[in-house]
């Protein structure tokens, strides 16, 4: 499905700051096999998309527009496949996976990381982003901490149903170095962040393209970067085999056909 041209401009120059190291190979495979038809019922070959905006440059509204780099590479991959894209939907991140099982959406396209938790109640595609977690800081602030036990005792902040806030449960709260009343937990990490800047919290658990990019925006540093080796798989429900395997297609398609670097290119650069 095309985009409207006249924000394609914008979209270029909106943040161009993560490295493209984080592009992971497009092999392997996740999830069990079933079979579904997509939203449409009947045999349609619709498909229902749902993302969660405020996480830049992955899926944002700009403009009153849902823009990212998920948002056209979903589409790439859609329209290199028999099925189409009849539209998007938007939720809080931790929304998504419950209307993917309700029939709300067909497909998530939101930075969801591939995990052993989230992979027993939904199926991915093959991985398309690598990703570690970053904690950012207000930029000039006293508190530079270097690993995640110096969090230990400091208001701290992720996005409810992230990686980064599961770091901060297992790592930290679980293993009492860090008390529950220091942890904030937010439906956007835009939100976070200006809590962050206005020294409501000193640090935030975030994946690390997206800690690149408010670090651009906002008077926000990265203190250190968690090592974590998670990847990013278009969600999709559990059986749901047809749609599944048309998705690894259309990623295949797109790395083949060099779309997948214009997209990434158009999103993130080198520096």
């Amino acid at each position: 499905m095309g985009r409207r041209t006249s924000v394609d401009m914008d979209r270029r120059t909106y943040v161009k700051v993560v490295g493209a190291s984080g592009v992971a190979g497009l092999t392997g495979t996740a999830g069990c096999l079933g079979s579904i038809t997509g939203s449409g019922g009947g045999g349609s070959k619709k498909l229902t998309a749902g993302t969660a905006p405020g996480f830049p440059p992955f899926e944002m509204k700009q403009g009153g527009e849902l823009v990212g780099f998920d948002i056209d590479l979903l589409e790439a991959v859609v329209s290199e496949s028999e099925y189409t894209l009849s539209g998007w939907e938007e939720f809080e991140f931790k929304g998504l996976m419950p209307a993917l099982g309700s029939d709300k959406i067909d497909v998530v396209a939101a930075a969801m990381t591939i995990n052993d938790k989230r992979d027993k109640k939904i199926d991915f595609s093959n991985p398309y982003y690598s990703a570690d977690q970053s904690i950012l800081v207000r930029k000039g602030g006293n508190f530079s901490p270097s690993k995640l036990g110096d969090l230990s005792g400091h208001p701290i902040g992720a996005q409810k149903g992230t990686t980064g806030e599961g770091i901060i449960k297992d790592e930290l709260l679980s293993a009492g170095k860090l008390k529950q009343s220091n942890y904030n937990s937010y439906g956007s990490y835009v939100l976070a962040v200006e809590d962050l800047v206005n020294g409501n919290i000193d640090a935030i658990v975030v994946d690390k393209p997206v800690a690149q990019t408010f670090r651009s925006k906002r008077d926000v540093s990265i203190a250190f970067t968690h090592k974590t080796g998670e990847q990013y798989g278009f969600g999709v429900r559990d059986g749901a085999s047809d749609v599944q395997k048309a998705l690894n297609s259309g990623l295949k398609a797109v790395r083949d056909n060099g779309k997948y670097t214009e997209i990434r290119n158009k999103w993130f650069s080198d520096s």
